[in-house]
């Protein structure tokens, strides 16, 4: 960063210096011959310091990607000794840490991934809980944000049902796939982490048309929807999949 820039836009010697990664004197001395005319763009910015891990960085790199981010600067040592690294293992120790944020990063372990919706193909139903004891039952229809809220006594598969064909008549159709937790009204038991439907459910099928599939892994990308309009819990996302045709 330009040193003189930074501070014209902080102010103080000692902002500049902590935002530049450089001592405060230092800032000062090149302000001072700035404004005497002796210092150009050139020199304003600040030179890139050479450091010892910067030899082996590659190799570090290398190993971490290998292994998604996984291991510790003590077994990699001796894998950048004999690449010619000569310096602390403190140094070490940061370049190993360092390297481990920017592995993580582009394997995006700790990120959402956003969903690409598709007009009229996904409902994201759940259900939420009123301060009064009323349960909320909210869905999202995801790519156009349309929102559909009602107040019921209980969570029965008969309670949603009914709601999601009230749901389906003010759509003016039914979506192509309704996507919710794995509810305990909707759920009649799992298998092999597959949900297994509850009777009131599966008799719902000859009057929506609809065929049910399950999502055995967690989907990271396709929670969120509901969460605006109701307190969703942090499980895993069933889905059904109904064959009439898109709204």
């Amino acid at each position: 960063m330009d040193v003189v820039g930074a501070y014209a836009r902080l102010g103080t010697y000692r902002a500049a210096g902590e935002a530049c990664g450089v001592d405060p004197k230092t800032v000062k001395r090149k302000v001072e011959a700035h404004a005497k005319g002796l210092l150009d763009d050139d020199r304003a910015e600040r030179a890139p310091v050479a450091k010892n891990t910067d030899g082996v960085r590659a190799v570090v790199l290398e190993e971490l990607r290998e292994t998604g981010g996984r291991g510790t600067a003590k077994r990699l040592l001796p894998i950048a000794r004999k690449a010619g690294y000569a310096g602390s293992d403190r140094n070490f120790r940061r370049l190993v840490a360092g390297v481990k944020r920017q592995v993580r990063a582009e394997v995006g372990r700790h990120q959402r991934r956003p969903a690409v919706w598709v007009p009229g193909e996904t409902l994201v139903i759940d259900w939420g809980l009123h301060p009064s004891g009323l349960k909320v039952f909210c869905a999202v229809l995801a790519w156009s944000r349309f929102r559909f809220v009602r107040v019921a006594r209980d969570e029965t598969a008969a309670t949603t049902m009914a709601l999601l064909a009230d749901c389906f008549d003010m759509l003016g159709g039914v979506p192509g796939k309704v996507l919710a937790d794995r509810m305990g009204c909707l759920k009649g038991g799992t298998v092999a982490n597959v949900m297994i439907p509850t009777r009131t459910t599966s008799g719902s099928r000859p009057t929506t048309g609809s065929s049910r599939t399950s999502a055995t892994p967690p989907i990271p990308s396709r929670k969120g929807s509901s969460r605006t309009s109701s307190a969703t819990r942090n499980a895993t996302w069933s889905c059904l999949t109904l064959t009439t045709s898109p709204c």
